[in-house]
């Protein structure tokens, strides 16, 4: 009896040329999509190397602005009282400082080139700031304040450039919260990081800033952006290699604090205690400026100074 489901030799021989056959086409055909898959993946990875290599170029040919912050147009902020202060527009990228001009009022008006990171101005700082803040809240005095970095402090925080980045969040201050700058200023010193030490990161400068009373999203995207830093390395260039520091005979600043009260550069006097003596200070100005006194009994009020025009 014959079974018709037997396959002749042919027949299987047949079958097994077809099979190959189909597993040939279907290896093809993995290969092809496997082949497709490597070059639509390396393709991805030009492209995103493209977008990387674009973007850094951009980034590096982009020139850094040094623009200043509004309400600085001298390099410094003019603070009338503890919240108030002379508005002024900001100096344009790569324009020039406009000095304050300062009246012959019998206030006394008081200059400082600070850096944020200068243990020496937190001595001054600290022992001076209350009774300035009462002198400007008296009228008595101007509080004219130039934030500034020395490159030997802000080498001084092991890479994290505390020194250029506070003056630059402190710009960040004198541009959306002006009204707070003499409190921000305060905060900095009372949370000065060791120097040698690493610094401070950003969020921990905005703390600072809010303890200061200063607190708003353009701040910290500014404090974030180190919007203000070719202005830094801009004004603090200016007082250190210029030529000339503005009402006063110094030619540049060698230092910080520099203090200087209506064309005078303060220096404590041998055997005083230093930069934190604050008698020593309230002494200078008073010897300083003719009839003044802390609540202007002895002098008679004129109108602040302004921006020279």
């Amino acid at each position: 009896m014959t079974n018709p489901d037997r396959q002749t030799k042919a027949q299987r021989q047949n079958a097994a040329r077809e099979k190959a056959r189909i597993m040939r086409e279907e290896a093809k055909r993995k290969a092809r999509r496997n082949r497709f898959i490597l070059q639509g993946s390396i393709g991805v990875v030009i492209i995103a190397v493209i977008v990387v290599v674009v973007i850094v170029i951009v980034n590096v040919s982009r020139p850094t602005s040094n623009a200043g912050p509004r309400n600085m147009i001298s390099d410094g902020i003019v603070l009338t009282s503890s919240t108030t202060y002379v508005a002024t527009p900001g100096i344009a990228h790569n324009g020039k400082p406009t000095p304050t001009t300062q009246q012959d009022d019998g206030k006394a008006h008081i200059t400082i080139y600070e850096d944020l990171q200068c243990p020496i101005c937190q001595q001054f700082e600290q022992a001076n700031s209350a009774q300035i803040g009462q002198w400007l809240d008296a009228g008595t005095a101007t509080y004219e304040i130039h934030p500034i970095s020395l490159p030997n402090l802000d080498a001084a925080s092991n890479g994290n450039h505390y020194s250029s980045r506070a003056a630059s969040a402190i710009g960040c201050v004198a541009q959306y919260s002006p009204s707070d700058f003499f409190a921000v200023n305060t905060a900095f010193y009372a949370n000065q990081p060791e120097e040698n030490g690493h610094g401070k990161t950003d969020a921990q400068i905005l703390a600072t800033i809010k303890k200061g009373g200063a607190s708003s999203a353009a701040i910290t995207d500014c404090v974030h952006e180190e919007k203000f830093k070719g202005w830094v390395q801009a004004a603090s260039n200016r007082a250190l290699s210029g030529t000339s520091i503005p009402n006063s005979s110094l030619k540049q600043i060698t230092g910080t604090p520099t203090i200087i009260v209506n064309g005078h550069q303060y220096q404590p006097p041998t055997g005083s205690q230093g930069w934190a003596d604050t008698a020593a200070f309230e002494t200078f100005v008073k010897t300083t400026v003719s009839g003044w006194s802390p609540d202007g009994s002895g002098a008679t009020a004129s109108p602040s100074p302004s921006p020279a025009g």
